[in-house]
Order: structure tokens, then C-alpha cells, then sequence
């Protein structure tokens, strides 16, 4: 009573057998501020499954390079890399491309994503291009030397006995020999200087043609855009303005609006603009008139209504103001003035000095902010230049942690502290503050004493949190160190050295409970096994928060970071994937599955993988396994089996030092199949192992005798 063998062969076998090239072809990325040196952009895993020997990567743009590991990482700061990224792979066995698009934040990618996701599991190809031209940017005004490398044109079936064609404006055609491509490389240069405002786009088209000149694929578009630089200097488009003002004019009344043009790039800061007043003529009765919207060119008055009396004033014929215009993103040479004539308006003569004396003020140490209000006497007409004050500190600000600023509102000076002060530092400062008008007194009026006043501050001490030195801190250990080993000792001072006050310690954030600490000489110890695979571990640093609290009244805490790298030991037996198999009983192909092994660990305790079958017995071996990789192999049957189910113990052993070893027992089910459907109803019910069918060829064998 012996079974007759059967072909076994894995209806999923497709799906994991491997597949030489790129596991995922397509990626999408929001585009960064700027592509930072040396910074991993993301991850491409090539694999032509037969070792990667000779692999090598080419990117589409040549600011970006792909490392052995796959890391796609930029070669200098970039802000503009276009919208895509082409990366092709070759290796001796196999090659393949990558298409990583770049999108702005707020574009809407969800249902394209949905679509390509649906694609990769049904098992749908992607179209393959031969020739690959990402488009191009280059800024305008680029200083020799050149020619200057500006990109690549890619062609995934190699280079070898072909040669790269480039043509369109720009190269062959007027204005020719902007741009050319190395035949050999498909490396694009730029040979001159561009211009953006003469051309801001070139269509160009590549082809790639065989030693006689003859067409072999193509041509393809290769788009370069020319990006914008602020090179041109926005321009009034007329002059003088003229305005007119109702006597009486309430503050804040326009009066007109200024219009300048500029010729760079409308989308980008070149040609954003912005206004100011930079003179009057006359200055009285006020050097500050009138005041200009910066963003719209509004101009507006800005002074007390009763300063607008034509009766009064009606000795001015008018005012002019000189407008500056300058670029948002540049205020350089590359300003305009513009002039506007305005109606009439009076003046007030500056002949009364301002007068002010002595101040006190009290701040506590650490604290920015206001701290006094300077009052000064003037008997000028107040809202004028001769009236208003300007403050200014002469002595006593060397650290420059003082600031003054006058209140339009009241005239007073405000005196601020910008920087914190330290009481343990100094308790006490002495300001000498001088105070002026903004329009120049008239002759034979002088400013005197009584135009400085000295400012007294008394620094308050406060109690300030212990600082941890350095923090963050940092160590290094080895996962599944003994419980109770030291990791580090921690260190927090007190700037409070007037005090002499004592510092405790204790964990604030401790995500795993792993981690004690000594509350008096601030020792961290282990209280449980540092594991490196676990969810609190993240790019194998493992971070807690600890606290250092003096004995103030009240007392004051700080705050220090502790990251501890954790190395890796093999501690992690790998495992086997998949663990069921289904095949037909007339399948021809005996090969049955490919199997995959992982590990949490890292290298080099993981692969190369050993995979073996546990002893057989009985008179007739039924399966083997052949390694395929360092981290796959296949079950191959080598006779056909009858409907049932069997388990196969397959025993999988890593690298690390010493090797762990995991053992698997993969369910295969034997089917029939009858017109492409698979029938495994009756293989449940029988259950059977190897072990009994072992037992029950051993009984049928001592029957017959």
C-alpha cells in the first residue's frame, strides 16, 4: 500500500519567487525648503537576485548621487531639483529604473497613489523608456568658468556603440551653441551666461543615434527653465505724482498711490516690492509728514489734523516727498526713487529744550522686557519733530543688554532690557541716557545737562533651575547589558552660586522603565535589560529625561536629555516566512516554495541565512532544499506525493557569533485540480504529518512479512 508521488507546485509560488530589480519603481516626495548635503532623501532596494555583483546607480540630476546601500542623498544644498528624480540601476544580471517625483505640499496625490497601488498588486508592468530627460534648471547671470555641467540625459539600455544627439533653440538653432550633450555620457552643459528676461524657456529634443548617424531611439523633449535672479531694478512708470489734501485732513487720510514695476519673475520674490519715504522737502513743519503704505504705495497723513491749515500755512506752496523702491528679497543698489508733490503745509520752529533727571527701576535676574518709562519736558508743539524725543544710552551698556525706544503716544522713553541679566553677575547698573529732538534746534539754543538723566537698576536675585552639562548627553552600550550596570553619572550645576544650595536627582521620562538614577550623585543604572529591538528604541537610540531640583524656597528644577545608542548582539532567532503551501497533485514542476528568512537583528548577525531540512526518515527521501541567496531558498519535492497534508521541519541559522537557529515546520497541502481550480476540502480533514506516514510505511512493510 504505497503512494504513488506527486509534482507539487505553489499556486503564490510567483509571488515570492524573487524579482530581479527595483522592489518599488515608483516613489512620491514632498519637496523640502532645500535638499540638504550628505542627507538621506529616501531608500531604493535593488536586488537582481543573484548578489548585486557590479551594481551601479545613475541619477538623472547630477547634484544627487545613490550610495552602494541604495541611499538616495544630495551631493550640495539644492532648493530647486525640478519635479522628478530618474534613478537607473544596472548590475551583470540586471537592471532596472526608479521615478521619484517631487510635489509641492498641497498637491493632491491620493487617488494617483490609490491607482499605482492597485497596479503593483494585480502585477501590472510599468512602461519602460529607453531615453530618460528629467527637465532642467539653471539660474540666470551663472559666473564662469564655463561649460558648466547642468544635467543628464539617462538611456536604460546602456551606452555601447551609441552615441547622444542634442538639437532645438539654443543648440542647433539661433541663438546656437547655448547647451550641448556628451555624446558618450548623455552629461548636458550650459556653454554662457543666461537671461531670463530675454529667454525664459528652452525646448530642446535628445535622440540617441548609432555610430553612422542613424536614429535608434527618440527623440525626447528635455525642458530647461531658466530660474530667476534679481537682476533688474524696479522702475516708476511715471513721475512726478502729484496729490492733493483737504485742510483738516484727519489722520491717516490718502492722499495718493505710488505704482513702480519691476521686470523679474512675477511668482518670486525679485519682483515683490516695497515702498518708503526716504526725504521731505521742506522738513517743517514736520520732518514726518506723511507716511506710505510699504506694500501698497499708499500715502497717508500721519500728522494732527490742526497741522493742516491752509490760512496758517499758506507760505509753502507745497511738499515733495522722494519715494524709494526697493526688492523684498533685496534692498541693494538695485532701488528707484520717485517723486510726489504734495499741497502746501507749516512748520513749527524747534526753541524749547526737552528736560529730564534721575530714574530708578528694579528687574529680576532672567527677565526681558520694559523695566521704566523715562518722562521729558518740552514745551514745543507736541506731534512735531521739535517735540518729539529721541532717546539714546551714552554709558553704562557695554554687554548691550539695554534698549531704549520712544512711545509715539506719550513721548516717554521706554527703557527695556533685551538681554537677561544674571544677579550673580552684577546686582547693580548705572545708565546715562541722553535725550534730543529730531529736528535740530534752532541757533543759539544748545542742549545741556539737563537733557541726560541717569538711570539706576537693581537686579533682583531668583532662584534658576540646575543645568545639566552637557545636555544633551550621550553614551554607548550594549543591548542586554546585566540589570544593575552603570550607564553613566549625570552632572547639573547651580547657577545659583550666592546660594549654596544642594541638587537631587530623579527620572522624569522613562519610556520603557529601564532606567534608575542615584537622587544624590546623580548615577544612572539599569533596572531591566536594554533590548534594541524594542518600539522605544528609535534608530537604535533609546532617550530618557531626567530632573535636577535644588533646595530652594521654592525650589527650582532643570531638565536633562539622556540618548543611549544601543549596540547590537544576536539575541533575535531569525524566522521563516511562508509557513503554508497549497499545490496541485498532477503538478509537473517540482518545485515546490520559495522561503524567506528575517531577523530584528542587524548585520552581521542576520544573513546569509543557513536553511536545512531535519533528518528523514524512512526508506525514500522526499524533499530537499537548495539555498538560493543569503536570505531565501527553495523546497524542492523529489517524488510526487498523494493528496494530504504534510509538515516539513525546516530549521533556518543566522550569522551572528554564536548562531542562533529557529525551527519552522511549513504545512503543505497537497490539492487536486481539476480545470485551474484548486479542490484542498479532503487534504483538512486528513491531517496528515511526515511522522505518520513514516509510521504507517513502516507497518504495511512488517505485514507483509
Amino acid at each position: 500500500a504505497f503512494f504513488s508521488p506527486q509534482v507539487l507546485l505553489l499556486a503564490c509560488a510567483e509571488d515570492l519567487e524573487c524579482v530581479p530589480g527595483f522592489q518599488q519603481k515608483v516613489f512620491y516626495i514632498e519637496k523640502p525648503f532645500e535638499f540638504k548635503e550628505d542627507q538621506l532623501v529616501l531608500n531604493l532596494k535593488f536586488d537582481d537576485c543573484r548578489g548585486n555583483n557590479k551594481l551601479n546607480f545613475e541619477v538623472s540630476n547630477p547634484d544627487f548621487t545613490v550610495e552602494l546601500d541604495g541611499n538616495l542623498v544630495a551631493l550640495k544644498n539644492v532648493s530647486e531639483a525640478g519635479r522628478a528624480l530618474f534613478v537607473h540601476a544596472r548590475s551583470e544580471h540586471a537592471e532596472d529604473m526608479a521615478e521619484i517625483f517631487i510635489l509641492e505640499a498641497n498637491e493632491k496625490r491620493g487617488a494617483l497613489k490609490e491607482i499605482l497601488k492597485l497596479e503593483g498588486n494585480l502585477g501590472i508592468p510599468r512602461q519602460k523608456r529607453a531615453i530618460l530627460a528629467t527637465p532642467i534648471l539653471i539660474p540666470e547671470n551663472q559666473r564662469p568658468p564655463f561649460p558648466r555641467l547642468v544635467g543628464k540625459v539617462i538611456r536604460s539600455e546602456g551606452t555601447e556603440g551609441v552615441k547622444f544627439r542634442l538639437s532645438g533653440k539654443g543648440v542647433d538653432q539661433d541663438p546656437k551653441g547655448i547647451f550641448r550633450i556628451n555624446e558618450m555620457s548623455g552629461d548636458v552643459s550650459v556653454t554662457r551666461t543666461l537671461d531670463r528676461e530675454a529667454i525664459a524657456n528652452y525646448e530642446l529634443e535628445v535622440e540617441v543615434v548609432d555610430l553612422n548617424g542613424k536614429t535608434i531611439d527618440g527623440p525626447v523633449r528635455l525642458d530647461i527653465s531658466v530660474i530667476d535672479q534679481n537682476d533688474n531694478r524696479p522702475m516708476f512708470k511715471e513721475g512726478p505724482y502729484i496729490g492733493h489734501v483737504m485742510e483738516g485732513s484727519a489722520t491717516g487720510t490718502t492722499v495718493m498711490r505710488m505704482a513702480a514695476f519691476d521686470a523679474d519673475d512675477a511668482s518670486t520674490d525679485n519682483a515683490l516690492l516695497r515702498y518708503n519715504i526716504l526725504r521731505q522737502t521742506p522738513t517743517k513743519p514736520s520732518p514726518n509728514m506723511f507716511y506710505i503704505d510699504p506694500e501698497k504705495g499708499d500715502i497717508v497723513t500721519v500728522v494732527s489734523p490742526a497741522l493742516l491749515d491752509r490760512e496758517v500755512l499758506r507760505s509753502i506752496p507745497k511738499i515733495q516727498q522722494v519715494i524709494l523702491c526697493w526688492h523684498l528679497a533685496n534692498y541693494d543698489e538695485r532701488s528707484t526713487e520717485g517723486s510726489g508733490a504734495f499741497l502746501f503745509l507749516s512748520g513749527n520752529s524747534n526753541d524749547f529744550l526737552c528736560v529730564f533727571c534721575q530714574f530708578q527701576a528694579t528687574v529680576k535676574e532672567g527677565v526681558t522686557g520694559v523695566i521704566v518709562n523715562l518722562t521729558v519736558g518740552d514745551r514745543d508743539d507736541p506731534a512735531t519733530g521739535a517735540w518729539r524725543a529721541v532717546y539714546s544710552i551714552i554709558n553704562g551698556n557695554p554687554g548691550q543688554s539695554f534698549e531704549i525706544h520712544t512711545n509715539p503716544q506719550t513721548n516717554e522713553g521706554m527703557l527695556s532690557v533685551v538681554k537677561p541679566l544674571d544677579y550673580e553677575i552684577s546686582a547693580f547698573h548705572t545708565l546715562l541716557i541722553k535725550v534730543e529732538n529730531e529736528d535740530p534746534l534752532i541757533p543759539d539754543i544748545a542742549y545741556g545737562p539737563s537733557s541726560t538723566a541717569t538711570v539706576q537698576i537693581t537686579v533682583e536675585d531668583v532662584n534658576e533651575g540646575p543645568v545639566f552639562h552637557p545636555n544633551p548627553m550621550a553614551v554607548t552600550k550594549q543591548e542586554n547589558i546585566p540589570v544593575g550596570s552603570v550607564v553613566l553619572t549625570l552632572n547639573a550645576t547651580d547657577p545659583d552660586t550666592l546660594q549654596h544650595q544642594t541638587i537631587r536627582y530623579s527620572v522624569y521620562k522613562d519610556p520603557a522603565g529601564w532606567l534608575e538614577i542615584n537622587p544624590t550623585n546623580g548615577t544612572v543604572g539599569t533596572t531591566a535589560v536594554l533590548d534594541r529591538e524594542s518600539p522605544f528604541v528609535h534608530n537604535n537610540i533609546y532617550t530618557a529625561l531626567f530632573l535636577a531640583i535644588d533646595s530652594g524656597n521654592p525650589p527650582a528644577t532643570g531638565t536633562g536629555t539622556l540618548h543611549i545608542t544601543l549596540e547590537d548582539v544576536n539575541d533575535n532567532v531569525p524566522s521563516l516566512y511562508p509557513t503554508l503551501a497549497k499545490v496541485c497533485d498532477d503538478a509537473k514542476d517540482l518545485r515546490v516554495v520559495v522561503l524567506g528568512a528575517s531577523d530584528k537583528d542587524l548585520h552581521p548577525n542576520t544573513d546569509p541565512f543557513k536553511f536545512e531540512l531535519s533528518k528523514q526518515s524512512g526508506p525514500e527521501k522526499l524533499w530537499r532544499i537548495n539555498r538560493l541567496n543569503n536570505t531565501h531558498a527553495q523546497v524542492i519535492l523529489l517524488q510526487n506525493l498523494k493528496k494530504a497534508n504534510y509538515n516539513i521541519p525546516i530549521s533556518v541559522t543566522d550569522s551572528g557569533k554564536p548562531p542562533l537557529t529557529n525551527t519552522t515546520e511549513l504545512r503543505l497541502q497537497v490539492c487536486t485540480c481539476k480545470k485551474s481550480k484548486m479542490d484542498c476540502s479532503a487534504t483538512d480533514a486528513l491531517h496528515i504529518s511526515l511522522t505518520l506516514i513514516l509510521l504507517s510505511l513502516l507497518s504495511l512493510f512488517c505485514k507483509s512479512f
